[in-house]
């Protein structure tokens, strides 16, 4: 694939664990193997410094998601179950941040201000991350760094049930280091590059922790005519170069069947005056035991006419119908949705499926969606507003890197109006003298090891 020619740009946020006590407390940074007690949070958004709410929290909000945590005594206090105020900041971990700066070339600030990044998933307790901005303007090889950062790590999630979602806090307030690249990368093959030459600089400190969930990826891709996607999660460099090739590859798709709709003369207001109809008298003569037993409970079908989407549904990069299904999910709260570029399927014939198409009045260019549930109202807007999306091309947001190297959906992109200063921790003043001194012992560079060993 031609990148230059495909406009391809991307950035790296890596994300790597400090091997020192955790940031803001004495406890150790390690995992526990159970819990010693346990308690639950509702978390609500809160304005930002600008005095708005983020869209992203706005989302996790809707959820309407109870978080349970889980904590050991060998691994948390108060401070991680927000009963405590934050301790100092650690400072051997600090060191650890400001060394890694000073091996990327990047400019030390002059004063350090903890900040609270507004994060209401459950993954911490107070509802917001503290991090702080160490460094600006470094060098990872033929990349610019913008920032590097020192952060709390999230809590660990240990398992999802519905609207229950349970994280372990063994994890939270571990010490991370933040760097986040410009969008120089130029293909997926640079972009595994960079982040293997940062990884190496982060071991060669000699304080950073090693092994699977010590180092984490996310990387932000664009192509021209896309928009920037965040994808978080890439666990492995081998990772990162798939994923960001499967997301050109889905912006690509998209930007084709923002085309299609547009040649079969689809406009927003198509979509958004249709009213999904009761279909439960039709399906209930399905042989799908699953959709039998869902209408004996009581629930409804109801069912959607997708203006222009036929044959759009099932494509192998954009998947929008899948895509469909986990915006129902997330954001409607049921299980998925069935679409017609699936039928006859899920015991659900020929005969039905024609006498659906003529409830709905489609024709061969339309599609269809079937929901299944009691309350989905907002999982059929959750569909629409997708459908819009798809008219627009490719929509800036969240996505969570999957194991076959997949991407799906996790929350829109957040904004600016998601920071405020942290009021428990108090700036920290960073002198000259005690640049030098970290100067005067930096770790041998990557490269220069390289060579040394290679004369050697």
């Amino acid at each position: 694939m031609d990148y230059e020619k495909l406009g391809f740009r991307a950035g790296l946020e890596i994300h790597q664990q400090i091997d020192t006590k955790k940031l803001f407390c004495k406890c150790p940074s390690k995992l526990a193997d159970k819990g010693d007690y346990n308690f639950f949070r509702r978390l609500r958004p809160t304005q930002s410094e600008l005095g708005e709410i983020d869209r992203a929290a706005i989302a996790e909000m809707k959820k309407g998601r109870t978080f349970f945590y889980e904590a050991s005594n060998c691994s948390t206090c108060l401070v991680e179950a927000d009963e405590e105020p934050p301790h100092e900041m650690n400072r051997e971990a600090l060191d650890v941040a400001l060394t890694v700066a000073l091996m990327l070339n990047a400019d030390i600030v002059d004063e350090i201000h903890v900040m609270r990044k507004i994060v209401i998933d459950g993954s911490a307790t107070s509802g917001f991350q503290r991090t702080a901005l160490i460094a600006l303007s470094g060098k990872a090889k033929d990349v610019g760094i913008e920032t590097i950062a020192i952060e709390e790590d999230a809590a660990r999630k240990l398992e999802e049930d519905g609207k229950k979602v349970t994280y372990g806090l063994d994890r939270l307030g571990i010490p991370l280091i933040e760097v986040s690249t410009s969008a120089d990368i130029k293909s997926p093959k640079h972009a595994r590059e960079i982040a293997e030459y940062i990884g190496s600089l982060f071991q060669s400190t000699g304080k950073c922790k090693r092994g699977l969930g010590t180092i984490r990826q996310d990387i932000n891709v664009s192509i021209k005519g896309g928009a920037r996607v965040e994808i978080k999660g890439v666990q492995s460099l081998s990772a990162i170069e798939k994923v960001a090739e499967f997301e050109a590859l889905r912006q690509v798709d998209l930007l084709e069947i923002k085309k299609i709709l547009k040649e079969r003369g689809i406009e927003e207001k198509d979509i958004k005056e249709q009213v999904a109809i009761d279909v439960s008298d039709f399906l209930k003569k399905s042989d799908s035991r699953m959709i039998k037993k869902a209408l004996s409970r009581g629930e409804r079908a109801l069912a959607l006419k997708l203006p222009g989407f036929s044959g759009l549904l099932k494509r192998k990069y954009s998947r929008l119908g899948k895509e469909f299904a986990v915006h129902a999910r997330v954001r409607g709260g049921i299980g998925g949705i069935i679409h017609s570029d699936e039928l006859p399927g899920y015991g659900i014939d020929e005969k039905i499926v024609e006498k659906l198409k003529a409830r709905l009045e489609v024709n061969e260019k339309d599609a269809f969606a079937l929901f299944i549930g009691k309350k989905l109202e907002n999982a059929i807007n959750a569909v629409k507003e997708r459908a819009v999306e798809a008219l627009k091309g490719v929509p800036e947001e969240v996505r969570k890197a999957l194991p076959d190297h997949t991407t799906e959906y996790m929350r829109p992109l957040p904004g600016p109006a998601r920071m405020y200063p942290e009021t428990d921790v108090p700036p920290i003043r960073i002198k000259r003298e005690h640049i030098e001194r970290l100067m005067e012992k930096l770790p041998e560079m990557p490269e220069r090891r390289e060579e040394r060993m290679i004369k050697e």
